[in-house]
């Protein structure tokens, strides 16, 4: 299943946020969407999801959906979204209780989640008994569940620390290894980028357009290794390169307003 953006365009009131913004998500890919402060990449995202109608274009998908797939596009948030009260197993849960699947079904799925997740162990814990990068995964696992095709993450890792971010990138390098499944990677930090995604879209400034769309030139499996490291390191360079002026521009409009 392929997730196509048709000249996606957007305005909340006298303000234009996006325009004309297109490009697709093949299945089994990973695409990372950077670009200045404000220029509409959580827009672009909701968008994508369903959660906002656009001023004009749209959001679509080619071909059908995996056929054992609840939900061809989820989203992993920022903030976790978990229910406080609910254990890590019924979090997990959650999504599958209005699906035509039997109780032993759903079990299946959590179970399968939680193992890939790390959270087996977990799974009578509450929200507020676990870390940060655990509240996280267990908010990948409540996504897993539903067999999605597409993963949309919201800067899923900007809320965490430096070393819990490491582990989880490769979390998610693990998780989507196979191919069996692709995600749409909205991102300020440009090593996420690099690291996880095999295209990066470049949006301009507000209103946000494409400026540039880079194919990474190395596997994911190969980025781990030391040798990458510089050339990496170069492609962060190149896409900073691209944003950095326009980021100054947005950072003074914010401190002006």
């Amino acid at each position: 299943m392929d997730l196509i953006a048709d000249h996606i365009s957007h305005r909340f009131g006298a303000l234009d946020v996006l325009d004309g913004v297109s490009f697709t998500v093949s299945a089994g890919e990973v695409v990372a969407i950077v670009g200045p402060s404000g220029c509409g990449k959580s827009t672009l995202l909701s968008i994508l999801g369903g959660l906002l109608l656009p001023s004009a274009g749209g959001a679509k998908l080619r071909s059908a959906p995996p056929a054992d797939s609840l939900n061809p596009l989820t989203f992993v948030f920022q903030d976790f979204a978990l229910l406080p009260w609910s254990t890590v197993e019924d979090n997990v849960a959650f999504p599958l209780l209005h699906t035509p699947l039997s109780a032993q079904e759903r079990r299946i799925s959590v179970d399968d989640a939680l193992r890939r997740t790390g959270l087996t162990d977990f799974r009578t814990a509450y929200p507020k008994q676990l870390s940060g990068g655990m509240r996280q995964r267990v908010g990948i696992a409540r996504a897993l569940a539903v067999r999605p095709a597409i993963l949309l993450m919201d800067e899923p890792l900007s809320a965490l620390d430096s070393q819990t971010r490491e582990l989880l990138m490769e979390d998610f390098i693990g998780l989507l290894a196979d191919r069996t499944m692709g995600a749409v990677y909205v991102t300020h930090n440009l090593e996420e980028a690099v690291r996880l995604a095999d295209r990066i879209v470049v949006l301009s400034r507000r209103p946000g357009r494409i400026r540039e769309i880079v194919t990474m030139p190395l596997p994911r499996s190969d980025r781990g290794d030391t040798a990458a490291r510089e050339q990496l390191l170069q492609l962060q360079n190149d896409l900073w390169a691209l944003i950095r002026g326009e980021a100054v521009d947005a950072e003074r409009e914010v401190q002006d307003a």
